[in-house]
């Protein structure tokens, strides 16, 4: 039987999301999380796979904004709920999916299309490449102290509860938008993915918790994590893991992070998606002691060369000449030549020699200023045509901060 792709109806989203969830080992979602990703989809922008009444193949996408070099936040189209059923694969479904979602993306006018992959392997051959990554830690807490800067201790701490904090926190978040790129703008109805806290998933942990800091009245920060007490023989060993933790300024943060590492009964402090240049990793007295992991995060997609390359800017003037090569997406095979500095950017197609040869996937990995142009043609990955045009684009693509997406989609 032919398999047919069609735009999702709303009638249709138990069994699509069902399968989502089978694809996905099978285990159901809590109905809190059910609840919330049943709200948050957009159907006109979802869809699925069908094997006469079965679903069989389920992708989505969310209308977001996201931050790039600049500052500015540009339109993309965050892909999400990607699943083949284990009867239909190798049948060319995910293929024909990506094909119509990004044919989809380009008619909405978004440069850019984004994701988080269960597996990274999957997505190169659609184009994307991975701009983000994010840091875990795991701080020995008996033994690592935090060195706190002047002003830690003007800040006051103060429990409440998760729902009491939530539109404070959402507030704090909302101000660091911008700050890094990668991070996204969230619309209505967001706001409920960090609050999501279903009992099976803390293994044994205490229900999310929530920390204020606040300087003269006002709310500078937060912190929301779990604590799992746990007792040996020899004492107590509890552990705390970081849900969430934002602050403006370095003060606020310090303070927060000490507080977390000197919380009675516990010897350990887990985070698993922080920025790759944190803060924290200054802030600890034995670096040694934090069992740092780096793993991917963002996967980035420019589905419109010259707009997406013109949403940003360029820490340092560029004017080079990139051939872009783009089998997916053969809109955006070919040259372009990128002009722009840290004031903005124009990039537009010329017939003039090309300097740089790389894919559509380098450049989505280098879009965010995370990982240069001179590390991917060290593995192979950008061909240097004229000779300076690497070190140049290098330069131009980077970013001062590290790129980071604070949560999934």
């Amino acid at each position: 039987m032919t398999t047919q792709l069609r735009v999702l109806q709303r009638s249709e989203w138990d069994q699509w999301y069902g399968k989502l969830e089978r694809a996905f080992g099978g285990v159901p979602d809590s109905p809190q999380e059910r609840r919330l990703f049943e709200s948050l989809t957009e159907t006109a922008r979802s869809l699925g796979a069908w094997d006469g009444d079965e679903c069989v193949g389920t992708a989505g996408a969310f209308t977001f904004r996201v931050s790039v070099p600049g500052g500015t936040m540009v339109s993309a189209a965050g892909v999400t709920m990607v699943s083949v059923a284990a009867t239909h694969r190798r049948r060319g479904i995910l293929t024909s999916m990506m094909r119509r979602q990004l044919d989809d993306v380009r008619a909405l006018g978004e440069p850019l299309a984004v994701l988080t992959a269960s597996e990274p392997v999957i997505y190169g051959r659609f184009g994307y490449g991975t701009a983000t990554h994010q840091l875990s830690v795991e701080v020995d807490s008996s033994r690592v102290r935090i060195a706190v800067p002047p002003g830690a201790e003007d800040v006051r701490l103060r429990f409440v509860t998760v729902e009491e904090g939530a539109a404070t926190c959402e507030r704090v978040y909302l101000r660091t938008i911008g700050s890094r790129p990668g991070m996204l703008a969230r619309t209505p109805g967001w706001e409920g993915l960090p609050l999501l806290d279903p009992p099976g998933e803390r293994e044994g942990a205490s229900p999310m918790q929530c920390v204020l800091a606040e300087r003269d009245g006002e709310v500078v920060g937060y912190v929301r994590f779990h604590n799992k007490p746990e007792w040996l023989p020899t004492g107590p060993e509890g552990a705390v893991s970081v849900r969430h933790i934002d602050a403006l300024d370095p003060a606020a943060y310090a303070a927060l992070w000490r507080f977390l590492c000197e919380i009675d009964l516990t010897s350990t402090v887990q985070a698993r998606n922080r920025p790759v240049d944190d803060p924290l990793l200054h802030l600890v007295s034995d670096i040694r002691r934090c069992s740092v992991r780096v793993r991917d995060s963002l996967h980035v997609r420019l589905v419109d060369v010259g707009a997406a390359l013109e949403a940003r800017t360029y820490v340092a003037p560029v004017d080079v000449v990139l051939d872009v090569e783009d089998a997916f997406c053969p809109w955006n095979s070919g040259r372009w030549r990128l002009t722009g500095d840290a004031k903005g950017a124009s990039c537009e197609r010329t017939e003039d020699a090309a300097e740089l040869a790389l894919s559509v996937r380098e450049l989505g990995a280098a879009y965010l200023g995370g990982v240069s142009l001179s590390s991917l043609a060290g593995a192979g990955r950008v061909r240097e045509l004229r000779e300076g045009a690497l070190a140049e684009a290098s330069l131009a693509f980077g970013s001062d901060v590290a790129p980071w997406l604070p949560h999934g989609f």
